[in-house]
């Protein structure tokens, strides 16, 4: 059981370390986004069963991750479609 919340620990850093590195491409920011959320569902389903509680609130952790991805990728192909790419580097924010 250790062991899990090891590589679900080492997970949500290398998931951290990636989104902070990666400032180029919105879809690799976007995988690392899902790969944290992966992570804390990972964690989250361990410490639930661990004291025993029901397993509801993880279905609604999964409800806002997919709206989460599901808005996340509707920016993606918005940005792809206004200015042809997914580079920060191509449009202004200002």
């Amino acid at each position: 059981m250790m062991n899990m919340y090891m590589v679900s620990l080492v997970m949500f850093m290398v998931g951290n370390m990636i989104f902070v590195s990666q400032h180029k491409h919105l879809l690799v920011v976007l995988l690392s986004l899902e790969f944290i959320v992966l992570s804390l569902f990972l964690l989250m389903m361990m410490y639930l069963m661990m004291i025993n509680y029901n397993l509801y609130m993880l279905m609604i952790f999964l409800v806002f991750s997919v709206c989460e991805g599901a808005l996340g990728l509707s920016i993606l192909v918005t940005m792809i479609r206004t200015h042809g790419n997914d580079y920060f580097q191509s449009f202004n924010l200002i």
